[in-house]
């Protein structure tokens, strides 16, 4: 049961079906942007790409509403249009965010011996 006051952090199956929807498209996102970084890190991301990432991050963070992570995560400006190396930096951030939810909520049940998620 959760405390008074606190968000019970225990994902619902919507959010872990977002999760296995989102995650690859994430770690995909990291991948390509961190190509475009290593060719020019200074360069500004278009418009048309930050709205597509940041369309993905928003996503992501309805996946995360209940995890202490969420403080921590940006979206990318698209008034100042990031740098590819400063997206990377955000992205990867997401990443780290979403593996983390995974491995607090993703287990090996102990009478199956599968691996499940916790759900509410």
């Amino acid at each position: 049961m959760a405390k008074k006051g606190k968000t019970d952090p225990t994902p619902t199956e919507a959010q872990v079906e977002q999760y296995e929807m989102l995650y690859p498209i994430l770690t995909n996102l990291l991948v390509e942007t961190k190509e475009l970084s290593k060719k020019k890190p200074d360069n500004p991301l278009n418009k048309l790409k930050v709205q597509m990432v940041n369309k993905i991050l928003l996503q992501v963070k309805d996946v995360l509403a209940n995890d202490p992570a969420l403080q921590f995560l940006d979206m990318l400006d698209d008034e100042t249009l990031p740098s590819n190396s400063d997206a990377v930096f955000i992205i990867a951030q997401y990443e780290a965010a979403m593996e983390q939810f995974r491995s607090k909520h993703y287990y090996q049940d102990k009478n199956t011996y599968k691996m499940r998620w916790h759900t509410k």
